[in-house]
C-alpha cells in the first residue's frame, strides 16, 4: 500500500548521522535528469521545514529526518544554507503552536520528552544518557525532533517529539496483539425497549456515544495488511494505540550500561531526573476546538458532554472514553457508573428505613418509657466512671461481559501481561533459566531471595498494622480520659445548660474522638503509601500485572484496618467487656473500660462511621480536584500572559498534572472503601448508601473533569475487567454478611427486644411495656469498693441500675446471669447462623440463576468468530489461488487450495 506519494519533478534527498559529530548530514543528492528547469524556482513554497534536521541541541544531538523533497534543480551549498534560514524565519512567524504534528504538519506526534537545562555535577552524566537513549530510539524506527529551550516558556527546558512511523506501527501492532478491523459488523442491533423512550432525556448524541462504527476485528499481521480496511494510515490506529506502542518501546529502550548493568526504560531515566517527563499530547484544548480541520477534539467532547457537573444526569459516552484513554480507563468509568446506578436502589431502601424510623420514634414503647418522667426519670443509672449489593455483582459480571464483546476483549488474555516482563525486574535479575512456555532464557529471582524480601515485606506490613491498633487503643484511651472531663465541664458551665440536651458528655467524647481517629487516619495513610510501594518495589515482581496485585492487596489489608478498626472496635467491644458495679474490668489497670449509653452502641457506631465516612469523602474530593488545580494554576501563571501562539501544545501538557501509573488504582482504592463503609454496616446507619450515591454523583463528575483539565494524557492501557479489585469486592460481600448478621444481634437492641416480647411480657395489650425496667439489673450502693463509691450522693440512694441481665442484691445467686441472659445469648447466635445460612443460599442461587455472560452476548461473541474465522479463511484461499496462477507446480499448489478450502467448509458447518 502506497504510503507518500511524490511527484515527477521532485528529487529525494536522504539525510543520516555522522558517527563523529552526530550532525544531520546530506548522504545522497540525486539531480534531475529533466532539462530546461529554471534554476530560481519558489524553493520556499515547496520544501518541507528542516530546522530539527539541521540545528544540534545541547547535547550535540538533531532530529532525524529520513527524507525531505525538493523541486528538480541544480542547488549550490551556499545557496541551499541561505534557503534554508529564511525558510526557518518564516515557520517562526507562521507556524501554529497548538499543533500536535511535527513541523512538517504531517507526523503526528505520539509521545513528548521533556528535560532541564540545569548544569551541575550529574550533568554530564545525564546529557550521555540522552544521546544514547535518543540514538537507541532512532535505531528502533522512532523519528525524534528537538524544541530548544530558547523556544520554550520558561527557557529551561528542552521538548523531544516522537513519532512512530507506519513501520513501527505495524511491527509493533503484531507484538502487542492489537486487533485491527477487517469488516463493518453486520450484526443485527438488539430490538430496543419501548420503555428507552422513557430515558431519552438522559441520553448523549449517537455521535457522542459510538464514536466509531462497530467492525469485526482480527489481531494485526503485518504479512496481511491487505485483509484490513486500511483506508488512511496516518489515521489507521488511533492516537492512543500510537502512544501505548511508542510508551511499549520507551520503557525497553536500552541507554548504556552502569555499575556493569545494562540499564533500560524510561521510567528509571525519569526516576533519576535525566528527563523530566514523559507523556502522549492532547489532541485539543478543553474548552475550545482545535483550528485543525483533522482534529477530532475528542477531549473538547468529552469535557462538554461529560466531564462538566451539569451533565451529572446524563450517560457517560464509554466508547469515547475508551477510544481516548484505553480499555483500562474506560472499564474503571464503566464500572463507577454501574456502581452508582445500583446505589440508587440501596439508597431508595436505606431512605425508606429511616423515614419510617424518624416518623413512628413517637410511639416506640422504649423511647416512651425512657423519656416518661415517671418511668425513665425516676431510674437511677450507676456511675459511668469510678473516680444490599449481592446482586450489584452479579449483575456487574454481565455488564462486563457485555463490554469485553463490545470492546475486543473477549480474547485478551492476562498471560499477555504475564509474559511481558517488567524492565525492573529484567535489570534487578542476574540470574536466568529457561522459560518451560517460550522455551527462552529470561531472568529468575533465586528462591532464597524470594524469601528473605516477602520476610522483610510481611513484617513491615505487620509492623504498620501494630501501629494502627497502637493508635486506636490510644483514641480509646482518650474516650476514657476526657469523659469525666466533659461531664464536668458541661455540669459546671452555665451556657451549656440550654444545650445539655442535646450535647451530652457522651456524644461530645463521640464525636471530638472520631474526629480525632479522622485525623490519625489520614496521616497514616499519607505514610503508608509510600512505604507499600517501597516494600512492593523490593520485592521485585515479575509482570506489571503482579506488581499491581501485590501493591493492591497490602495497601487494601492496610487501609482496610486503618479506616474499619474504630468501627469494628465500636460495633463489636464496646460495652461487652465491662463487668458490672463493684467489679469493673480495667485497661492498663488504670482505665476503666467503656460502657455504651444506656440507650446502646448503635448511635454512637453511626457517628464513627458519619464522621468517617464524610470525612474521607470531602478530603479526597479536595485532594483530587482542589489541589491538583492549585498547582496548575502556579505553574501556568507566567504562560497565561503570553500569547496562545507562543505556548505550545507539548508545553500546555507539561504545565499539567501527572496522572501516574497508580491514578486508577488509588480510584479504586478510594471506591473500595466506600463500598466497606455501606456493607459491612448498613444495618447501624441505613442513610450509608444515600451518602455514598450522592458522593459518587459528584465523583463521577469530579473524576472526568480533572482527568480531561486537570491532569496529562495517561498512557493507554488495556484490562478486560477490573482485576483483583472483583476478588476484594467479593471477598467483602461475604464479610459484610457476617458483620451485619453480629451487629443486629449484639449491636442492637433486637434480639433482646423480640426475646422479652414473646417470652418476658407480662402486659398482653401493651408487650413491649416495661421491657426497659426489664433490662436494667439492680446494684446495691454500699456494695461498691473502697475508693470506688461515688463520692457525691445527696439523696442517700441506696441502690442504682445498670444495663445487664443479672439477679439483684439478696438473691442467692447475687450478681450473677439470670437465665433471661442465657436465653438472649442463644437467640442471638441462633439468630447469626440462620440469617448467614439464608443470605449464602440466596446469593449463590441468584448467581446461579443469573449468568456471568448474557445468552445474547455469547451468542454475538460465536457468531463474530464463525465470520471472522472465514473472512481469513476466504483471505489465505484467495492468496494461494493467486500463487496458483503464478506457480509453475502446479499438483503441490493445488492439494494447498482444496486443503484450504476444506477449512473453510469446515468452519461455515461450525
Amino acid at each position: 500500500m502506497n504510503r507518500l506519494g511524490r511527484k515527477d519533478n521532485e528529487t529525494l534527498i536522504e539525510m543520516s548521522l555522522a558517527t563523529d559529530d552526530n550532525i544531520a548530514v546530506l548522504t545522497k543528492f540525486k539531480p534531475s535528469k529533466s532539462a530546461g528547469e529554471d534554476s530560481n524556482g519558489p524553493l520556499c513554497e515547496t520544501i518541507s521545514n528542516t530546522e530539527s534536521e539541521l540545528r544540534s541541541n545541547s547535547e550535540g544531538l538533531s532530529s532525524t529526518e529520513t527524507s525531505l523533497l525538493i523541486p528538480d534543480h541544480q542547488v549550490t551549498g551556499r545557496r541551499y544554507n541561505l534557503f534554508l534560514k529564511r525558510r526557518l524565519r518564516i515557520n517562526k512567524r507562521h507556524q501554529s503552536k497548538d499543533s500536535v504534528f511535527f513541523r512538517d504538519g504531517v507526523r503526528r506526534i505520539d509521545f513528548v520528552l521533556s528535560y532541564l537545562d540545569d548544569p551541575n555535577k550529574e550533568e554530564e552524566k545525564k546529557v550521555e544518557r540522552r544521546r544514547e537513549f535518543e540514538k537507541n530510539l532512532q535505531k528502533a524506527g522512532l523519528e525524534l525532533e528537538t524544541e530548544d529551550k530558547k523556544e520554550s516558556e520558561d527557557g529551561k527546558t528542552y521538548f523531544v517529539k516522537i513519532h512512530a512511523p507506519w513501520e513501527v506501527l505495524i511491527t509493533y501492532a503484531e507484538v502487542l496483539n492489537i486487533k485491527a478491523p477487517i469488516k463493518e459488523n453486520d450484526i443485527p442491533p438488539t430490538v430496543e425497549n419501548p420503555l428507552d423512550c422513557m430515558l431519552e432525556p438522559f441520553r448523549l448524541p449517537e455521535k457522542v456515544m459510538h464514536p466509531e462504527p462497530d467492525y469485526f476485528t482480527a489481531p494485526f499481521s503485518k504479512s496481511r495488511q491487505e485483509l484490513y480496511l486500511i483506508d488512511n494510515e496516518s489515521t489507521f490506529f488511533s492516537a492512543s494505540r500510537r502512544n501505548r506502542i511508542v510508551y511499549y518501546i520507551l520503557t525497553r529502550c536500552p541507554y548504556g550500561t552502569e555499575e556493569g548493568k545494562k540499564k533500560f526504560g524510561i521510567k528509571r531515566l525519569l526516576s533519576n531526573g535525566t528527563y523530566t517527563a514523559a507523556y502522549p499530547l492532547h489532541d485539543c484544548q478543553y474548552w475550545k476546538k482545535s483550528n485543525d480541520p483533522n482534529c477530532d477534539n475528542e477531549r473538547y467532547t468529552l469535557y462538554m458532554e461529560w466531564a462538566r457537573f451539569l451533565r451529572f444526569y446524563k450517560e457517560q459516552p464509554l466508547d469515547l472514553i475508551r477510544k481516548y484513554y484505553g480499555e483500562k480507563i474506560g472499564i474503571y468509568f464503566a464500572w463507577l457508573g454501574f456502581y452508582t446506578e445500583m446505589l440508587f436502589f440501596a439508597a431508595l431502601v436505606g431512605l425508606i428505613c429511616f423515614l419510617y424510623g424518624l416518623f413512628t420514634m413517637d410511639e416506640n414503647m422504649s423511647s416512651t418509657e425512657i423519656c416518661a418522667p415517671a418511668i425513665g426519670g425516676e431510674i437511677i443509672m450507676c456511675p459511668l466512671c469510678d473516680e444490599k449489593l449481592t446482586l450489584f455483582l452479579e449483575f456487574w459480571k454481565r455488564r462486563q461481559a457485555r463490554l469485553k464483546y463490545e470492546w475486543d476483549l473477549v480474547d485478551f488474555e492476562e498471560e499477555q501481561q504475564q509474559l511481558q516482563l517488567r524492565p525492573e525486574y529484567e535489570a534487578k535479575c542476574t540470574h536466568r533459566k529457561k522459560n518451560p512456555v517460550t522455551q527462552e532464557m529470561e531472568p529468575y529471582l533465586p528462591l532464597t531471595s524470594q524469601a528473605v524480601r516477602f520476610c522483610i515485606s510481611g513484617t513491615t506490613v505487620l509492623f504498620w498494622i501494630s501501629l494502627i491498633i497502637a493508635s486506636m487503643i490510644a483514641v480509646i484511651v482518650y474516650r476514657l480520659a476526657v469523659y469525666a472531663a466533659f461531664a464536668s465541664i458541661m455540669e459546671n458551665t452555665q451556657t451549656l445548660q440550654p444545650i445539655s440536651g442535646l450535647l451530652t458528655p457522651q456524644l461530645a467524647t463521640s464525636v471530638t474522638a472520631s474526629c480525632l481517629n479522622f485525623v490519625i487516619i489520614m496521616i497514616l495513610n499519607f505514610l503508608y503509601e509510600k512505604i507499600a510501594v517501597w516494600i512492593t518495589d523490593m520485592e521485585i515482581p515479575r509482570t506489571h500485572l503482579e506488581y499491581e496485585n501485590r501493591l493492591t492487596m497490602k495497601m487494601f489489608l492496610f487501609q482496610f484496618v486503618n479506616y474499619y478498626s474504630s468501627c469494628f472496635y465500636v460495633a463489636f467491644f464496646k460495652g461487652k467487656f465491662v463487668g458490672y458495679p463493684g467489679t469493673y474490668t480495667y485497661m492498663f489497670s488504670r482505665w476503666r473500660n467503656e460502657e455504651c449509653d444506656p440507650a446502646g452502641c448503635l448511635i454512637e457506631l453511626t457517628t464513627q462511621l458519619t464522621i468517617v465516612m464524610a470525612g474521607k469523602q470531602i478530603w479526597g474530593n479536595i485532594q483530587e480536584a482542589i489541589v491538583p488545580w492549585i498547582w496548575n494554576w502556579w505553574g501556568r501563571r507566567k504562560a497565561r500572559c503570553n500569547p496562545e501562539n507562543l505556548y505550545s501544545r507539548w508545553e500546555q501538557d507539561h504545565d499539567l498534572q501527572s496522572f501516574g501509573a497508580l491514578g486508577l488504582f488509588y480510584e479504586y482504592l478510594e471506591m473500595v472503601i466506600q463500598f466497606g463503609f455501606i456493607t459491612l454496616f448498613v444495618a447501624s446507619f441505613p442513610l450509608a448508601p444515600l451518602l455514598a450515591l450522592m458522593n459518587n454523583i459528584l465523583e463521577i463528575r469530579v473524576d472526568s473533569w480533572k482527568l480531561t483539565t486537570q491532569f496529562r494524557r495517561p498512557v493507554a492501557a488495556k484490562a478486560h475487567s477490573i482485576g483483583v479489585w472483583q476478588e476484594i469486592l467479593n471477598g467483602m460481600a461475604i464479610l459484610s454478611v457476617v458483620t451485619n448478621a453480629f451487629i443486629v444481634a449484639f449491636t442492637s437492641d433486637m434480639i433482646p427486644r423480640l426475646v422479652y416480647y414473646y417470652a418476658y411480657s407480662t402486659n398482653e395489650d401493651s408487650p413491649m411495656s416495661g421491657y426497659i425496667n426489664n433490662s436494667l439489673s439492680v446494684f446495691q450502693v454500699s456494695d461498691f469498693l473502697e475508693g470506688k463509691r461515688p463520692e457525691n450522693n445527696p439523696e442517700n440512694f441506696l441502690t442504682c441500675r445498670y444495663r445487664d441481665y443479672r439477679y439483684p442484691p439478696g438473691h442467692e445467686k447475687k450478681y450473677l446471669h439470670t437465665m433471661q441472659f442465657w436465653h438472649i445469648l442463644a437467640a442471638k447466635m441462633a439468630f447469626i447462623i440462620i440469617m448467614e445460612h439464608i443470605v449464602f443460599i440466596v446469593k449463590f442461587f441468584v448467581a446461579w440463576m443469573i449468568p456471568d455472560v448474557p445468552a445474547e452476548v455469547k451468542a454475538r461473541i460465536k457468531r463474530e468468530k464463525f465470520l471472522t474465522q472465514k473472512i481469513l479463511h476466504e483471505y489465505e484461499l484467495n492468496k494461494l489461488k493467486q500463487k496458483l496462477c503464478e506457480c509453475k507446480t502446479y499438483e503441490n499448489m493445488e492439494k494447498e487450495v482444496i486443503a484450504t478450502e476444506g477449512k473453510v467448509e469446515l468452519s461455515q458447518a461450525m
